[in-house]
């Protein structure tokens, strides 16, 4: 498993902080990163949570998918790779 995590479902107040400390029962939280809107600057209500280890990750993706934060139900899974968005093919956008 990877040790980057996708927390999905958040709720637009949930901070980085809290998801620090939500996530830290279970290891080490390396890095955490809240996605926000680029024009709007608002949270777009997700997240990346890695955690120091796969073990951890594997552990705080069990114990935190389904789990309550803010009022809502969170969905944890492992994160995937960023697809590739490219505009091959001549079908961009004008």
């Amino acid at each position: 498993m990877n040790s980057k995590l996708y927390v999905g479902n958040l709720s637009f107040k949930t901070t980085e902080a809290e998801l620090r400390d939500a996530f830290g029962q279970f290891g080490s939280v390396t890095d955490v990163y809240v996605a926000n809107d680029r024009e709007t600057g608002r949270p777009r209500g997700f997240a990346f949570v890695t955690m120091a280890t796969d073990t951890e990750a594997k552990l705080a993706a069990e114990k935190m998918n389904g789990a309550n934060l803010d009022g809502r139900p969170l969905n944890v899974s492992e994160a995937r790779p960023k697809e590739d968005r490219s505009t091959a093919g001549g079908r961009g956008r004008y």
